[in-house]
């Protein structure tokens, strides 16, 4: 489980470091950079599978994504005593990401490629990784990336060089990954690879999910939710379909969700009280629609070590926000949760469970920060270039 998540350089996210628990909730005003928090998690995720630069690429690349402001805002700025305003750079420009989890912790620092660049002068370059053991210091170290040369701790506590020339866009989660010399960063990556993220689930009129499809084992919904009459059969036939029934219940009270399969093709179907057959997903409205993606999503057969959602209150009524609480709450049972929400339903419902800790952020002179940071002391340290 993560510990801690650590943001700097990113967008508003100058240096932000916010501690996790199981069932995480992420509030607060429009911009206080949720959105932000959301897509560096992608980010992150994006390195175990060797995507961070070309993530970065569609984002506008690495200068468009950089913290905007000062390098370093004093407290006289912050009172209003002094102008914001650049001054000159003390450190390298840098976006760096990462997190502590139970046994493991890692980070990631990108920065410009040092001139001459050829025509990928604006392609950010991995600078530093590093994996390590509890708190950072020289000899928690166990896999080191330093530029191109990445190395792993031996079991006498000598260093072994497993690569020199790694290139500068290529992550050492990828290339150097080795179940005899670095089983350590290969149980890492394997259990990034594993995060799940939910943000693009649609229930327009021309949704895939509103669509009959070929079916196949569905243990886990596909991001847009286009396999979703197979994952509720899968559901019914390897996971917890009485789960899903109550589910069901305690939004729809009397309804029950079925699936019908002709010939491979599979479709949804809701019996509602009082119908005398089952309205199909093309029927259903877009609240009732999303809803039943977020029963297959949640009710999963095979959770993942960390599950993210963006804004799952989107189309929902409030009355369906309390069921959704519930059906998040259940989830992080088996899978610790972060949800990104600005619905006071949903919001309210989550925050009544003991076990739910509040993230709750704010904007300050344009960098996001956190609204109830006293009493917090971020046991965490970057790595240094």
């Amino acid at each position: 489980m993560l510990q801690l998540l650590a943001v700097a350089g990113y967008r508003s996210l100058r240096d932000l470091v916010i501690p996790l628990d199981r069932l995480n909730l992420v509030t607060g005003p429009n911009g206080s950079g949720k959105s932000n928090l959301y897509r560096a998690l992608r980010l992150l995720a994006d390195t175990a599978q060797g995507r961070v630069v070309t993530s970065l690429a569609r984002e506008g690349g690495l200068r468009s994504t950089l913290w905007a402001g000062p390098e370093r805002i004093s407290r006289a700025m912050v009172q209003g005593t002094q102008p914001v305003q650049g001054t000159g750079r003390r450190h390298p420009v840098s976006l760096r990401m990462g997190f502590a989890g139970d046994d493991l912790a890692y980070a990631i620092d990108l920065g410009l490629p040092v001139p001459p660049c050829g025509a990928f002068c604006h392609d950010p370059e991995i600078k530093r990784e590093c994996i390590w053991s509890g708190a950072l210091r020289p000899s928690a170290v166990l896999v080191d990336r330093r530029g191109p040369l990445v190395r792993s701790r031996e079991a006498g506590g000598s260093w072994a060089i497993l690569k020199q020339d790694l290139a500068g866009f290529d992550t050492m989660m990828t290339h150097c990954a080795d179940p005899r010399h670095t089983p350590e960063m290969l149980l890492l990556r394997e259990e990034m690879r594993a995060w799940r993220f939910y943000d693009q689930l649609r229930t327009d009129a021309a949704a895939p999910a509103r669509l009959p499809h070929v079916g196949t084992h569905t243990p886990v919904l596909g991001h847009d939710g286009a396999d979703l009459a197979a994952a509720v059969q899968t559901i019914r036939e390897i996971g917890d379909d009485a789960a899903m029934d109550r589910a069901i219940d305690d939004a729809f009270p009397g309804a029950r969700v079925t699936v019908d399969h002709d010939n491979g093709w599979f479709e949804i179907g809701m019996q509602q009280r009082g119908l005398l057959r089952p309205l199909k997903a093309a029927e259903l409205s877009d609240g009732t629609l999303r809803y039943l993606l977020w029963v297959a999503a949640l009710l999963t057969p095979r959770p993942p070590g960390l599950l993210v959602l963006n804004e799952p209150e989107t189309s929902l009524h409030p009355d369906l926000l309390p069921p959704l609480g519930r059906l998040i709450a259940r989830a992080s049972e088996r899978s610790q949760v972060i949800v990104v929400s600005h619905a006071s339903g949903l919001i309210d419902a989550l925050q009544s469970l003991p076990e739910c800790r509040s993230i709750v952020l704010d904007k300050q002179l344009g960098q996001t920060v956190l609204a109830d940071a006293e009493g917090f002391g971020a046991a965490w340290t970057w790595p240094s270039r």
